[in-house]
């Protein structure tokens, strides 16, 4: 076996490449395989099996680039060969780490040269307009090629760091008011040697954050934020990348915005008509901006004698003294001229002179700047022509005007109007400046309380009454406002003084007649309000609130319909929208619901106030309580109603015996047969039959009686009016055909419906023909009658009730319907059947009336038809 250099590493294999022994100075940083005989495969990282397939054989004769398992668990990167030996194989190997080493750090500088000349070249040669798009794009080219989640550029902007761009990511980054200061405090220079920062990591939890900074100078540009993982070869190589982007951008940028200066600077001085220009004093030559010159049509360089060509000959030896003097001494130009444009005619422009001398010896120059001021020349010239209006209207205002020095803490007159004379008699001469004396004895603190609240809030307004020269006082509204200096202390006021002593007498006369108003209405025993179409109240005196139990304050904005039920609050809503400005006043009877009370009658009179289109703005409304008349009312509807019950009780009794004499017997009849022994079962059931309808005839009595006497309902219903007639005629039937009167009922085919109450319309019916059977019996007629019909139209439904017993004296007829009139004999009538029976059909919007007919007396009453649609 020939022994070979101890260089590198040797290893003897056999023809299975078991290794049989190692040599070489690396043999102490390979790391050994657990097992004896391990092949040489064992000793191999896994991708270098490649270069190891077959058997050592066919691995002869070329060179193997093996890379071994070193101690350290790293990897010994080696290039050898295979040789043959006497019943072996010897493999000589070589570390090539440094190599390899040296080629990746080249391969590396030449990836990051490409990298920093393609941002650098990408963001320099694009338009300005697409340069926000393309520092996006290569913004996520960089974070992609240092495999980062993402990042942002922040540019330093008036607001502090704002983001430029930013890259696309499901990160959600903190505000640039959170990152700025952070950036502020960071120092560019520690950034060199550590990206990360921990301030920053705590506003991104989410990964490692890292900033690169861009400076010129001392002075930070721009920063990169980048989350994590960020894998650049070095800081250096990073903040390279970043110094080739950052560059062309801020560069660009702020090329872009001295552009912008530059055009708004050019656009500002083409709007003032402004330039600068020099002038060598040396030389007769004198240089304007381009821009002025091609305003005035001029040349941009022109001699002396050209440009006082121009000037306005009533400013022309002006500006040549004003030259003459700066060749003699230098000092400053500030001058103000006319100058003629290329149209000699029209008329000059007013320029503003400014300029300063420069150097020294052969360099002396004057360079300044010229800007127009025709428009501020224009409104001096509008400003003087307004104070000379100003001071002819303050001459011949009828108003005062004054001026009051402010002196240690003191107002002293100063300047009156020529209207002070005229007003109040004073001329401004002497002592009479002293206005504090003309002050009514009983206003000195309001003229005090003036000077306070002027010293304090710097204005003031007021009326106090003023002394004229005669002794009489007038009464002045005073308007003063405090002008202060530029470091807010008090110069002088400046007021007014307007004689308001008609207005002041007319408004203390109106306020004792709205006193005396308001002593009216509050002391009113009625009701009174005002309230919006809406029912929405404005305002109502106390004893409304007193009714609603609420106080008077409390009224408004209450609606007044909270009180009313729906029926009574459309009908009344209705009512109103029937005032017009030539019928602005309605009058009707309300029912509420108040507070701790069943119900609540009004007397309620409305008036409506118009705007000019007719529009109703507001009703004004006075009420009287009418509960305890309508009780009354009630009272006496229901005691005439429980007299025509007693009436009708004698016909009412045999109206109940009928069916109880039926009654008995079929009773009587049906024992007799049981007793006989006689049973028979149709003849039972027969029997049987006929006691229940009875007793069915004899409840609808007793109960028609005891509907018929309740009280009547608050409010009005739909019904059928000849359902009243069926009713009274259930009650009247029995007991007038006992008396032989014959009752004619005409029924007719249809029926309208009219709004009220049926038992009170039945009442109306009870009393006519209670009336008429009395009249039919105390006649003694030999056949008496009485006929019952309706007939009805479009608008009214009309019930008659005739008799044929002779008819009612004609005298009589008038007074037929008095309260308490009655031709029966004393103590047989009450006098009020008809007369509460014409105030039941006239709450119903009804008529009630009486005449003669063929045959005897003949009544109407007639209601209007009401459509239940």
């Amino acid at each position: 076996m020939t022994s070979l250099p101890a260089v590198g590493l040797q290893l003897w294999l056999d023809d299975e490449a078991r290794v049989q022994r190692l040599a070489g100075p690396l043999r102490s940083a390979l790391a050994l395989p657990g097992q004896g005989q391990a092949r040489l495969q064992d000793y191999v990282q896994p991708y270098s099996l490649l270069v190891l397939e077959g058997e050592p054989l066919d691995w002869q004769a070329q060179p193997l680039d093996l890379d071994f398992k070193a101690v350290s668990g790293g990897t010994l990167h080696t290039r050898g060969w295979l040789l043959g030996q006497p019943g072996s194989w010897l493999l000589q190997l070589f570390d090539i780490g440094d190599l390899l080493q040296h080629r990746q750090q080249s391969l590396s500088a030449e990836r990051q040269r490409h990298l920093t000349s393609h941002l650098a070249a990408e963001l320099r040669d694009c338009s300005f307009d697409r340069l926000g798009q393309v520092a996006r794009e290569q913004l996520q080219w960089l974070v992609r090629h240092w495999r980062a989640s993402a990042g942002r550029i922040l540019l330093q902007g008036k607001q502090g760091w704002q983001t430029y761009a930013s890259s696309s990511d499901p990160l959600s980054w903190p505000d640039d008011d959170e990152l700025g200061p952070l950036l502020d405090r960071l120092i560019p220079g520690q950034m060199a040697s550590s990206l990360s920062h921990a301030a920053l990591q705590a506003l991104l939890p989410q990964a490692d954050t890292y900033v690169l900074p861009y400076a010129q100078g001392h002075i930070v540009q721009a920063w990169l934020v980048c989350v994590g993982p960020f894998e650049p070869l070095s800081a250096a190589d990073a903040l390279n990348a970043w110094a080739a982007y950052a560059e062309p951008l801020v560069s660009r940028l702020a090329a872009f915005e001295l552009q912008q200066q530059s055009e708004r600077l050019d656009s500002l001085q083409l709007q003032l008509g402004a330039g600068w220009w020099q002038w060598r004093l040396s030389e007769a030559a004198l240089q304007l901006d381009p821009g002025l010159a091609a305003s005035l049509g001029v040349p941009a360089q022109l001699t002396i004698s050209q440009w006082l060509s121009r000037v306005h000959p009533a400013d022309r030896e002006a500006a040549q003294l004003a030259l003459g003097e700066l060749q003699r001494d230098g000092c400053a130009l500030h001058l103000s001229l006319r100058l003629l444009d290329h149209n000699l005619a029209a008329n000059p422009r007013w320029y503003r002179l400014c300029g300063q001398v420069r150097g020294s010896g052969q360099q002396r120059r004057l360079q300044g700047f010229m800007l127009d001021v025709s428009d501020i020349k224009g409104q001096q010239l509008q400003a003087s022509a307004a104070q000379a209006r100003l001071e002819n209207l303050i001459a011949s205002s009828p108003a005062v005007i004054y001026i009051q020095r402010y002196v240690e803490g003191a107002l002293q007159a100063e300047f009156f109007s020529a209207s002070l004379q005229p007003m109040l008699g004073w001329e401004q001469t002497g002592e009479t400046l002293q206005p504090g004396q003309w002050v009514h004895p009983e206003d000195h603190d309001l003229w005090l309380a003036r000077t306070r609240t002027l010293l304090r809030e710097g204005q003031a307004r007021g009326r106090y009454r003023l002394r004229d020269r005669h002794g009489g006082y007038h009464w002045v509204l005073d308007e003063a406002r405090l002008l202060r200096d530029d470091l807010g202390l008090p110069v002088e006021v400046v007021g007014i003084w307007l004689d308001v002593t008609e207005a002041s007498e007319a408004a203390e006369r109106m306020q004792v007649s709205e006193e005396r108003y308001r002593v009216l209405v509050e002391d009113s025993p009625a009701m009174i309000c005002r309230y919006t179409p809406e029912l929405n109240l404005v305002f109502g005196n106390q004893p409304l609130a007193d009714y609603l139990e609420c106080s008077a304050a409390q009224l408004a904005g209450m609606n007044l319909g909270q009180w009313m039920s729906a029926t009574q609050r459309e009908a009344f809503v209705e009512r109103l929208s029937g005032l017009t400005v030539e019928q602005p006043v309605s009058t009707a009877e309300i029912c509420l619901a108040l507070p701790g009370r069943e119900h609540a009658w009004w007397v309620w009179a409305d008036r409506g106030l118009f705007d000019a289109q007719g529009r109703l703005l507001e009703i004004q409304a006075v009420g009287r309580d009418n509960t305890q008349v309508r009780r009354t009312q009630q009272q006496l509807l229901q005691s005439a109603k429980m007299a025509t019950l007693g009436e009708m009780a004698t016909g009412l009794a045999h109206e109940i015996n009928q069916p109880l004499n039926v009654m008995r017997m079929a009773v009587v009849n049906a024992l007799k047969r049981l007793e006989n022994g006689d049973v028979q079962v149709d003849y039972l059931q027969d029997k049987l039959k006929r006691i229940d309808a009875q007793v069915q005839r004899a409840s609808r009595v007793v109960d028609h009686m005891r509907v018929f006497g309740r009280r009547s309902e608050v409010e009005q219903q739909w019904f059928a009016p000849w359902q009243a007639v069926e009713g009274a005629l259930s009650l009247l039937a029995g007991g007038l055909r006992s008396k032989g009167v014959e009752l004619r009922v005409d029924t007719p085919q249809q029926q309208g419906s009219v709004s009220g109450h049926q038992d009170q319309l039945e009442q109306v019916l009870i009393n006519l023909l209670v009336n008429a059977r009395d009249a039919l019996l105390a006649q003694r007629e030999q056949q008496p009658w009485i006929a019952l019909r309706m007939d009805a139209d479009e608008q009214r439904v009309r019930l008659w009730v005739e008799d044929n017993g002779g008819g009612i004296e004609p005298r009589l007829l008038e007074r037929i319907f008095e309260p308490f009139f009655t031709t029966k004999p004393v103590g047989v009538g009450t006098g009020l059947g008809l007369s509460v029976s014409y105030g039941i059909i006239d709450g119903m919007g009804g008529c009630l009336s009486v005449d003669n007919g063929a045959h005897g007396a003949r009544f109407c009453i007639e209601l209007p038809v009401q459509s239940t649609n």
